[in-house]
C-alpha cells in the first residue's frame, strides 16, 4: 500500500443520497449543457492559461460549479501570490474547481486522470503534477517535484486524504505532501469543504466515492435542488510553525482546532 493510496470505507449505496425524480430531468439537461459549454470554453483557452488573469480563472471555476446547480459560499481568503500548498478534505470532483476558486493552483493528481477524455488534457495544460499512487518508489521524486514548484512561487493543491469520503466522515491527512512544503519553506493553506442543502442539512449527494462513476455522480448533482458548497479557508500555517510533517499534517486537518479569521463571505446566487 502506497502512502498516496489509502482507502475509504464510503460507498454509493451506503453513503450517498439518491435524487430520482422525473421532474428533474429537464433541469438536469439544461445544467449539463451549461457545464459542457463552460468546459469547452476552458479547453479552447487552455493553451493561453499562463496569460489568463487569476481572477478570471477563479470566476470560471465558480461558474462551473454554479452551472451544476450548486451555490458557492467562500469564507476567508488565501495569499494571492507566492509559493503555497493548498490542502483540503476530499468529497467530490466538485472539490477541484472549488479549490481553484480559492486560488488557481497546480493540482496534484493521480496518473489515471491524464487518460481521461477532456479532463486529462485540460489538467495537463493547467500544469497538473501527476503521481503514480501505487508505486512507493516514486514518492521521493514526487515530493521533490512538488517542492520545486513551490520554490518557484507556484501554488500546488492537494487532497491529502488520498481518497474521497462521503462528508459524514473523513480520513486523516497523509504526511508525504507536507514534506514538500517543509522542504520549500512555504506556508500551508488548509481549506475545509462541506456540502449542504438549502435548509443547512449536510448532504452526501455530491460525494464521489467507491465504485461510483463520474457520469452517475454528475447526473446526481445536476438533478438535485438547493445544494450549497461551503468552502472555509482557514488561517495559513506559516513556515517553521510546525517541526515536522506529522504535526503539520495534523494541524491542517479539517477537525484541527483553530480560530478562523473571517475576512469576507461571498455567496454566488
Amino acid at each position: 500500500m502506497s502512502a498516496w493510496l489509502p482507502g475509504a470505507p464510503c460507498t454509493p449505496r451506503a453513503c450517498v443520497e439518491a435524487t430520482r425524480s422525473a421532474a428533474a430531468v429537464p433541469r438536469a439537461v439544461l445544467r449539463l449543457t451549461a457545464v459542457a459549454a463552460l468546459v469547452l470554453a476552458g479547453v479552447a483557452l487552455s493553451p493561453f492559461a499562463g496569460r489568463i488573469p487569476a481572477d478570471w480563472t477563479r470566476r470560471w471555476c465558480r461558474a462551473i460549479v454554479r452551472a451544476c446547480g450548486v451555490r458557492v459560499r467562500v469564507t476567508g481568503t488565501a495569499p494571492p501570490s507566492g509559493g503555497l500548498l493548498l490542502v483540503a478534505n476530499h468529497i467530490s470532483w466538485l472539490d477541484v474547481p472549488l479549490l481553484a476558486a480559492v486560488r488557481p493552483a497546480r493540482m496534484l493528481a493521480k496518473t489515471e486522470i491524464r487518460r481521461w477524455p477532456v479532463a486529462g488534457p485540460l489538467a495537463a495544460r493547467g500544469g497538473a503534477l501527476f503521481i503514480e499512487r501505487d508505486r512507493l518508489r516514486s514518492l521521493p521524486d514526487t515530493v521533490a517535484r512538488v517542492a520545486g514548484a513551490l520554490r518557484g512561487g507556484a501554488a500546488v493543491a492537494a487532497f491529502p486524504e488520498g481518497s474521497t469520503w462521503c462528508g459524514r466522515s473523513q480520513g486523516i491527512f497523509r504526511r508525504a505532501v507536507f514534506q514538500a512544503a517543509l522542504d520549500a519553506g512555504v506556508p500551508v493553506q488548509p481549506v475545509r469543504i462541506r456540502y449542504r442543502t438549502a435548509t443547512g442539512t449536510a448532504s452526501t449527494i455530491p460525494a464521489f466515492v467507491g465504485e461510483d462513476t463520474l457520469v452517475a455522480s454528475l447526473w446526481r448533482v445536476v438533478s438535485a435542488r438547493g445544494l450549497i458548497a461551503e468552502v472555509e479557508v482557514r488561517p495559513a500555517l506559516a513556515p517553521g510553525s510546525h517541526p515536522d510533517r506529522r504535526t503539520l499534517a495534523r494541524a491542517a486537518e479539517p477537525g484541527a482546532t483553530s480560530e478562523p479569521r473571517w475576512t469576507h463571505t461571498a455567496l454566488v446566487a
